[in-house]
């Protein structure tokens, strides 16, 4: 029995899958270049809540490929769900440029409020990205963010509201630092992967608002966090 437009069940469905088998490896490929360019570019640039960004176009320099690197392995699946309809591999850079574009935007909204800061600011939103994990908006945004079909654009506004509390603090306790942005991009990649659960979700919260809280009390004994002297 053949299909609406005469091409057997069978050969649509080695489409689909080939489709989406090159969706997945150049959006992991692309992912895994991202994060070369990014830890290259990050390297000595850490000075933790004294980092500086310098001008909007070194920002975006290094904040485009970062965001690549930390966000497309997350997106993966839903690449390749795009990728599947119809088995068109060239509908997911689409997919992933309009992605990476909301993300692209969102870095101008950071560069336009960010300021060198103290300690007490970085642990001030360390607790609320921690308080943030538990309120309704997040899960109703990472629900969105792990299972919308919709266009990039759209996909990647979700994913925003779901990630904002975790880079939030990113950007409070270093964005130049690499072991942070590894931190927060294992985070960021389970909670696109995984469904909400308590049994992760509570404990990682409390961990965020205590260590927070550590930050709070004690700056000069968290590693990373003050410029060396």
């Amino acid at each position: 029995m053949s299909t609406v437009s005469g091409r057997q069940p069978a050969t649509v469905a080695g489409d689909n899958t080939a489709a989406a088998a090159v969706a997945l490896a150049a959006t992991l490929g692309l992912a895994a270049a991202s994060w070369a360019i990014a830890i290259w570019q990050m390297s000595g640039m850490d000075m933790g809540v004294a980092t500086s960004f310098g001008s909007l176009a070194l920002f975006a320099a290094i904040w485009v490929p970062m965001m690549a690197a930390m966000m497309l392995p997350g997106a993966a699946p839903a690449a390749v769900r795009r990728a599947r309809t119809g088995g068109r591999a060239r509908a997911v850079p689409l997919f992933a440029g309009s992605y990476l574009v909301v993300w692209a935007v969102t870095g101008v909204a950071v560069y336009a409020l960010y300021r060198p800061h103290g300690s007490a600011a970085a642990g001030a939103i360390a607790i609320a990205a921690g308080v943030y994990e538990l309120t309704p908006l997040k899960r109703r945004c990472r629900e969105r963010c792990r299972e919308s079909t919709g266009p990039g654009w759209v996909f990647g506004l979700w994913c925003v509201g779901s990630s904002v509390g975790l880079m939030a603090m990113l950007v409070a306790l270093g964005l130049m630092s690499i072991t942070w942005m590894i931190v927060i991009a294992v985070l960021v990649l389970v909670q696109k992967l995984l469904p909400a659960n308590g049994l992760f979700d509570v404990p990682l919260a409390v961990a965020i608002v205590g260590f927070g809280t550590w930050i709070l009390v004690a700056p000069a004994s968290v590693p990373g966090l003050m410029p060396a002297m």
